[in-house]
């Protein structure tokens, strides 16, 4: 199973599930769906029961964890607020936050350079620079933010 992939669905499965109020289950399904139909593009989905039940562990996780993680991210949102960043951006920063705090099996260095990866993918052209700012900032500060993510 390959990770980028799996984080390419959190992220649009967050971003379905906070445009149009969709379960997780439905979102994802739809998605795993849709890269299943896509065959002109790379995506080869070799193990489509352990990618949705990784992508579905994340999204569950992201999204239980929602409120936590928004909160702390204001914290890192020099001049911003959490509700006015774009849609995607807002989601890739929930994700690697997520797996910075949450994840045993994710080094921070790797969530937050994946984060980067899919701001330039999914995006502005300053989507990289910023969400690199927001989880660089946290980054320097995650021991004392997993002792107390709140």
């Amino acid at each position: 199973m390959k990770r980028r992939l799996a984080r390419e669905i959190v992220v649009q499965s967050l971003y379905q599930m906070e445009m149009n109020e969709v379960g997780s289950e439905d979102a994802v399904n739809m998605l795993l769906d849709e890269a299943a139909e896509e065959n002109d593009t790379e995506r080869v989905i070799t193990n489509e029961m352990e990618l949705k039940a990784y992508v579905l562990k994340l999204v569950n996780g992201v999204w239980s964890h929602k409120q936590a993680i928004d909160g702390l991210l204001e914290n890192y949102l020099k001049g911003w607020q959490i509700s006015r960043l774009s849609r995607v951006d807002r989601q890739i920063l929930r994700l690697a936050a997520f797996e910075m705090l949450y994840s045993t099996d994710v080094p921070a260095k790797v969530a937050v350079n994946e984060a980067i990866e899919l701001s330039k993918h999914f995006g502005t052209d300053e989507s990289g620079k910023f969400v690199n700012g927001v989880l660089g900032n946290m980054i320097r500060e995650l021991d004392k933010l997993k002792n107390d993510p709140s």
